[in-house]
């Protein structure tokens, strides 16, 4: 199956914006274009579904192992005509000394030629040694082509165009102008995420265009067809009869769900019932709830206007319900958030105020091992430890005190440096994002969890600091 790997010689050269224009235009060719993001982000692949049309998933060798990384990314291929991985920073990039979880080691496992997208802002002669310098850097890996980016105008593209032909035997398989309409807004965590951009259609729209023209389409599906063959591809099993509803956040404020975990929450047994917690009115008839990520700091007004749903959601959790909350959805559960120098009121079943702050308070992967508070029941035989991540510029401040936490912090920041995961009766809330891959199959869990709720509420009442429902 053709593929290819959007790379580039480091971060913020264009590459994001050129992927998100090559899956707008190629899907513009009628093609099924299958996207997919080298490591931990929700907010480029949010990007990157919207232009291709289908869901991007994420690949990192942080939390998954190579044969899961090679079993996915076939699978997820079904019934695409192309895919297109776009990698995190810059080519070599990566956490290990030798490369082993770098962009490049993880095209190597694909088998995918590499497009690497150059920033040539001020770069003439300098691009040569640059492109020769990244060949033999890996002389195993495939540079099959380039896209020059930030060109100043037609005299600098063709300087550039004349230095590789004669320097390199790359191809150059696109030049695209630097635009300021082509720029898409950044926040601290990288690009404005989509679903808040009332004008991310429009843009899309333009990237499509500007990339259909700008680079060589036919010519970059012949470097594709160029890809290894995929290992044989497992077709999935059907997701089983749903055995519980189970209300998933999706608005403005709340976005930030892997679509693997989607997909193992149904195959778990799920129904999932999207609900906006900006406008509507009340909770669906749900089992559970699940309110993941996003930035609720920039609808925290809104957030507090619809004091509706905020009720409903702490009579939910006074009541008993299941809830499992991440990053922002911690953030939106607790008393209230500040942020330059506006308080606004959240749901408050959490006892803590959150607080925005200038710099990261934790970002980057994480370790965790259960501490055995948590409402979900361990699998059998123990927990092993968690890889995960976690992305937050917020604390938490006037805490209460004789908090239970699910997990102890080995990596990473967590709640205070030691604990996350805080744990009141069926809440389990954390900074940090679980993924449902390696041995951390957290949607089992959670699911079997909601279920053995369901089930427990008609023999008897059940209360927020009572004990947790067991499966």
């Amino acid at each position: 199956m053709p593929h290819l790997f959007i790379s580039a010689a480091h971060k913020s050269s264009g590459k994001t914006t050129v992927s998100i224009g090559l899956c707008a235009a190629l899907r513009a060719r009628g093609l099924a274009v299958q996207p997919y993001k080298k490591g931990p982000d929700y907010i480029d692949p949010l990007w990157l579904s919207q232009a291709a049309g289908r869901p991007c998933y994420n690949l990192d060798f942080y939390t998954m192992g190579r044969e899961e990384i090679l079993a996915a990314f076939a699978a997820q291929m079904q019934g695409a005509d192309i895919g297109l991985i776009e990698g995190n920073k810059g080519l070599y990039d990566g956490l290990d000394l030798d490369g082993s979880n770098s962009n490049a080691a993880l095209a190597g496992l694909l088998g995918a030629p590499v497009v690497l997208v150059l920033d040539t802002r001020g770069m003439t002669r300098g691009v040569a040694p640059l492109i020769l310098g990244y060949q033999a850097f890996d002389p195993g890996l495939r540079i099959a082509g380039v896209v020059l980016n930030h060109v100043g105008g037609s005299r600098h593209e063709g300087k550039l165009r004349r230095v590789i032909e004669h320097y390199t035997d790359v191809a150059v398989v696109g030049a695209v102008a630097r635009s300021a309409d082509l720029e898409i807004v950044e926040r601290h965590l990288g690009l404005m995420p989509s679903n808040e951009s009332t004008q991310a259609t429009a843009q899309i729209e333009r990237l499509g265009v500007r990339i259909a023209e700008s680079v060589d389409l036919d010519r970059l599906l012949g470097i594709a067809r160029t890809a290894l063959p995929l290992p044989a591809r497992v077709r999935p099993d059907p997701p089983p009869p749903a055995r519980v509803r189970l209300g998933v956040a999706r608005d403005e404020a709340f976005g930030f769900y892997y679509p693997g975990d989607l997909d193992a929450l149904r195959r778990a047994g799920a129904e999932l019932v999207f609900f906006d917690t900006l406008r509507d009115a009340e909770l669906p008839a749900v089992d559970g709830l699940f309110i993941g990520g996003g930035f609720p700091e920039m609808r925290m007004e809104a957030l507090e206007r619809n004091a509706v749903m905020r009720n409903a959601i702490a009579d939910y959790v006074a009541a008993g319900g299941p809830v499992y909350a991440e990053c922002g959805g911690l953030m939106y559960l607790a008393r209230s958030l500040a942020w330059k120098g506006k308080v606004c009121r959240m749901v408050g079943v959490i006892p803590a105020d959150v607080v925005m702050c200038e710099r990261p308070q934790g970002r980057g992967y994480v370790r965790l091992v259960e501490t055995g508070e948590s409402p979900w029941p361990a699998p059998a035989g123990g927990s092993a430890e968690i890889a995960a991540h976690e992305f937050h510029y917020s604390r938490l401040d006037n805490m209460g005190s004789g908090l239970r936490y699910a997990y102890r912090v080995l990596r990473g920041h967590g709640i205070d440096g030691e604990h996350d995961g805080i744990v009141l009766g069926n809440l389990l809330a954390s900074y940090t994002h679980l993924r449902d891959v390696g041995g951390n199959h957290w949607t089992q869990r959670f699911v079997a969890h909601v279920a053995a709720c369901k089930g427990a509420r008609g023999a008897r009442p059940a209360a927020a600091e009572g004990p947790a429902c067991s499966s």
